[in-house]
C-alpha cells in the first residue's frame, strides 16, 4: 500500500488536501445512506408499484442532468466553485429532511428530486475543485483523484450497512436525517476550510473551442461507453435490493452486506488502478474494468447463492472502482480548460444511465421479473466493452 500512494505523498499533504479527503467521504456517505434503500423506501414506505419505482429513478436522473449541466456552465464561468458546493450541500440537506418526514409520491418526485439533484451535483464539483487544487499545487492528479475516490468507496463500505441498520432499527426518518447531517457537515467544511482555487489558463486545441462536446468524436464515444456502464450499475442498484428480498427471500441485511463488500473492495481497486494507469494508460484500464463488468453481470444471471454473490463483488469492485476514477480523468484530459464541464459530463453519464435504467428496470421487472433485468445488463456492458476498444488514447 505504501508503493501505491508514494506518488501522492512525495509532497507533504497540505491542510486543504486533507479536507478534500474528508469532504469526499462525507459526500459519499450522504449518497451511501440514500441510494441503497431508495427502492425499498418507495416500495415499502411510500407504497408504489415497480413501474413507479423505475419512473422515480428516471425523473430523478432527468432533473439531475438539467441541474448539473446548468451548474457546470456556471461553475466554469464564475470561478467561485467553492461557494457553489456549499449551496449544493445545503439544498441536498433540505431534500433529505423532506424525505425524512414526507411520504407523498408526487411531492417527493418533484420538490424532493429537485433538491436532491442539487445535493448530487455537489459531488462532481468537489472533484472538479480537487483537480484544480492538484494542478495548482503540482500534485499528481491521477493518484490524488484515486485516493479521493477511495474515500467515497470507504463511505460506501460504511454507508449501506448503516443505512439498513437505521432504517430497520429506527425507521427511514432517522436514516434520512443522518444523510442530512452528512450534507451539512460537508457544507461547513467546504465553507470554512477549503480555499478558492484561482482559474488557470490552458492551451486549448482549436477543435475544443469550435465544437460542442457531442460533436467531438472522442468525447462522444467516451460518453456513450460510460453511460452504458452506469446504466448497468443503476439497474443493479434499482433491482438488486428487491431481487434479493422479494425473489430470493433473503434478509434485507444481505443487501447492505453485498454493497458494503463491493465498496470495500473498490478501495484497493482504485488505488491499484491509480498506480498502474501510469504504466498501462487510461484506455487499457477502462477495457480491463469493463471486461470485469461483463463477467460480473453474467454471474448475476447464473448465481442465486448468497456467498457466491458476495464473492462476485470483487468483479463488481474492479468494474466500478476503475471507471469511477479513471473515467472522470479521461473526460478531463479530453476537455482541457473545462474541468467543471468535463467532471459534470462524467456525472451526467451516471444520471443518463439512471434514466435508461429506470425505464428498463421498472418495465422489465413488471413484466418478466427482477431476474430478467440482469440479462439486459449483460447486453449493455458488452456494448460498452466494444466502445472501449474504439476509444482514443490519452
Amino acid at each position: 500500500m505504501r508503493a501505491l500512494t508514494a506518488l501522492y505523498y512525495r509532497q507533504k499533504p497540505d491542510f486543504a488536501s486533507i479536507v478534500f479527503l474528508v469532504v469526499a467521504f462525507l459526500t459519499g456517505t450522504a449518497g451511501a445512506l440514500q441510494v441503497p434503500t431508495l427502492s425499498l423506501f418507495l416500495s415499502g414506505e411510500v407504497g408504489v408499484r415497480p413501474i413507479l419505482v423505475g419512473t422515480f429513478y428516471t425523473v430523478s436522473a432527468v432533473i439531475g442532468i438539467m441541474v448539473s449541466q446548468w451548474l457546470a456552465h456556471r461553475s466554469d464561468k464564475s470561478g467561485n466553485r467553492r461557494m457553489l458546493i456549499v449551496w449544493c450541500c445545503f439544498l441536498g440537506a433540505l431534500g433529505c429532511v423532506l424525505f425524512a418526514f414526507d411520504r407523498h409520491y408526487l411531492l417527493l418526485i418533484t420538490v424532493g428530486v429537485l433538491l436532491g439533484s442539487f445535493g448530487g451535483t455537489g459531488n462532481p464539483q468537489v472533484f472538479a475543485l480537487a483537480r484544480e487544487h492538484a494542478d495548482h499545487t503540482a500534485r499528481e492528479a491521477v493518484m490524488f483523484n484515486s485516493i479521493l475516490r477511495a474515500q467515497v468507496s470507504l463511505a460506501w463500505v460504511i454507508g449501506p450497512p448503516l443505512a439498513f441498520a437505521l432504517a430497520i432499527g429506527y425507521g427511514f426518518t432517522a436514516m434520512y436525517l443522518g444523510a442530512a447531517l452528512a450534507f451539512l457537515g460537508c457544507a461547513l467544511l467546504v465553507w470554512k476550510a477549503l480555499p478558492d482555487i484561482p482559474s488557470q489558463k490552458h492551451h486549448i486545441p482549436a477543435h475544443h473551442v469550435r465544437v460542442s462536446w457531442w460533436r467531438d468524436p472522442a468525447v462522444r464515444l467516451l460518453f456513450i461507453a460510460c453511460t452504458l456502464m452506469w446504466t448497468c450499475n443503476s439497474m443493479y442498484l434499482i433491482t438488486m435490493p428487491l431481487y434479493i428480498t422479494h425473489t430470493l427471500g433473503l434478509p434485507e441485511k444481505t443487501v447492505g452486506l453485498l454493497m458494503g463488500t463491493a465498496a470495500g473492495l473498490e478501495i484497493p481497486s482504485m488505488l491499484i488502478a491509480g498506480y498502474y494507469t501510469r504504466r498501462f494508460g487510461k484506455r487499457s484500464m477502462m477495457r480491463f474494468a469493463t471486461a470485469a463488468g461483463v463477467f460480473f453481470y453474467i454471474g448475476m444471471t447464473l448465481v442465486a447463492n448468497e456467498y457466491a454473490m458476495i464473492g462476485m463483488q470483487l468483479l463488481n469492485a474492479i468494474f466500478i472502482g476503475i471507471i469511477a476514477g479513471i473515467g472522470m480523468l479521461y473526460f478531463q484530459d479530453l476537455m482541457p480548460g473545462q474541468i467543471g464541464m468535463a467532471t459534470t459530463l462524467f456525472a451526467t453519464c451516471t444520471r443518463t444511465g439512471s434514466v435508461i435504467a429506470g425505464a428498463i428496470a421498472g418495465g422489465v421487472a413488471e413484466v418478466w421479473g427482477y431476474h430478467a433485468v440482469f440479462y439486459v445488463a449483460v447486453a449493455s456492458v458488452a456494448t460498452a466493452l466494444a466502445c472501449c476498444y474504439r476509444l482514443k488514447d490519452v
